[in-house]
């Protein structure tokens, strides 16, 4: 786990991850109870799961889709790397797609790309395109950053011909170039 973790964090200004207290890992997958509200009406629900972010806390994982991510490295599924991607993006206090960016002037870049590229995947995934993205990042802006972050590492060479932008925005943000390894 904290070998996949720190990939993010090789290169960065921090040497930790913000609002991160502790892991917790199941065995298998496991179902957590979710509330839905619309308007007055309250729903509640049990969603199977592989790992989730809690803000300002800790990091849930389930030891077989880490072993899954480990075992398959290049599938662009990695529950790590998503994860700990989500406590990169909750460093501003609000898990919104927009981390903490080395300079304020990268900003602008970055909002333009990122939601290009968002809002392009969600008219893919309605047209039954493929993408080197999952289409679990159609979901939020912040889903689509830890997707995005799992394909930049795990589908390197095929986003930076893809998504030559996309791939370039988080390899400034990471001062990585993972395809080229």
């Amino acid at each position: 786990v904290a070998g996949n973790a720190c990939l993010l964090l090789l290169n960065q200004d921090k040497d930790s991850f913000p609002g991160f207290t502790s892991i917790l890992v199941y065995p298998e997958t496991y179902v957590a109870k979710e509330t839905s509200y619309d308007g007055l009406v309250e729903t509640q629900h049990n969603s199977v799961r592989a790992g989730e972010s809690w803000h300002r806390g800790p990091v849930v994982l389930s030891w077989s889709d880490v072993m899954t991510g480990v075992n398959h490295a290049t599938d662009g599924h990695n529950v790590v790397i998503h994860e700990f991607a989500h406590k990169l993006d909750e460093e501003n206090s609000i898990m919104d797609g927009l981390p903490v960016l080395r300079h304020s002037t990268d900003y602008k870049a970055w909002s333009e790309i990122l939601n290009t590229e968002y809002q392009s995947l969600s008219k893919r995934v309605t047209h039954d395109s493929n993408s080197v993205l999952d289409e679990y990042g159609t979901h939020s802006p912040p889903e689509f950053f830890a997707v995005a972050t799992e394909s930049f590492f795990e589908k390197s060479k095929q986003m930076k011909q893809q998504l030559p932008e996309l791939y370039g925005q988080l390899s400034q943000y990471y001062g990585l170039d993972p395809a080229n390894w």
